[in-house]
């Protein structure tokens, strides 16, 4: 299952995310479950002997999906997102439903099913993530699914992995969390991950310079705003940076190799990213592709 929500709930704290399911027989399921708060919760429930309590839901509203691609450094209830977000939108409360576990999902949904997060481990793929690669085979804790509700005529979501709404949901809550990051230290104005970057693991960086090394400042910024990323470039505000072309253009006439190349080595990695060492680390690059101050803007600017 590539699309589907998993709501878990543990003494009294809530946390609503994405987690690709490896399908191993009709009610059990592999999760990858990276090192964020669905996997530290699991981790305290089984040293407590537990096993979490979850439900999972398919194809529900896209407040929900877009809440649940977030991440948070804190504990934040993501349905409590979903349920502002479709305020916003739909200018109604989200409605919840409760599963026979006790565990509270949304009500408008294809498949809404209850089960487990158990102690037992098991390979987890192979499976294509977004890179397009096919990712290691990991163990991972089984999920046993104990009952389902559907629709009539329901209509399963998935997404292909790698392809363009996996990007989207993966990368576009990052965009924000890479300006929030980048603002502390400069203006900042906008943000796009590539797509050639697999929207997760490269990112264009537009700010207004204001001082000789705020560029250098929004690499360092953006690569701690989103730390799988390995890959920043940064241009001024005449540049569209959801155009590739005009990305390397700037490259091409506003970079100097040697003097505006920021390179990080041994640096932690993305576990998507296949040429990461075999300890996870990483190298990182950032590239300012900013019209130096001290340079008359006149002789830059595209007549185009």
């Amino acid at each position: 299952m590539s699309a589907s929500v998993i709501i878990a709930e543990r003494n009294g704290v809530r946390n609503m995310s994405f987690h690709r399911q490896f399908l191993r027989d009709d009610n059990h399921t592999v999760a990858r479950l990276v090192p964020r708060h669905l996997r530290t919760i699991t981790n305290e429930a089984l040293g407590d002997g537990d096993e979490v309590k979850i439900g999972i839901v398919n194809a529900p509203d896209p407040t929900v999906l877009l809440a649940a691609a977030m991440s948070f450094d804190e504990y934040l209830d993501e349905l409590t997102v979903a349920a502002a977000l479709h305020q916003k939108v739909h200018n109604k409360p989200l409605k919840l439903v409760r599963l026979p576990n006790g565990v509270h999902v949304p009500a408008d949904a294809e498949y809404a099913m209850w089960g487990r997060i158990t102690a037992e481990l098991d390979d987890e793929g192979p499976y294509v993530d977004i890179t397009g690669t096919v990712d290691d085979v990991r163990q991972e804790p089984v999920i046993a699914i104990d009952g389902m509700y559907h629709r009539e005529n329901p209509i399963f979501h998935a997404l292909i992995p790698g392809e363009a709404e996996h990007k989207s949901l993966m990368g576009l809550p990052r965009a924000p969390t890479i300006k929030e990051a980048v603002s502390e230290v400069c203006e900042c104005l906008d943000v796009h991950l590539t797509h050639g970057g697999c929207g997760w693991l490269s990112a264009i960086v537009k700010i207004k310079v204001q001082q000789e090394n705020d560029a250098v400042k929004a690499i360092h910024a953006a690569l701690d705003g989103h730390r799988s990323m390995k890959m920043v470039t940064v241009v001024d505000e005449d540049i569209d940076i959801e155009d590739p072309v005009r990305v390397e253009w700037a490259m091409a006439t506003r970079w100097q190799p040697d003097k505006d190349t920021v390179i990080l080595s041994n640096q932690k990695g993305s576990s998507l990213d296949p040429s990461r060492a075999k300890d996870g680390t990483t190298s990182k690059v950032g590239f300012d592709a900013t019209i130096p101050l001290s340079y008359e803007r006149e002789g830059f600017i595209s007549v185009q």
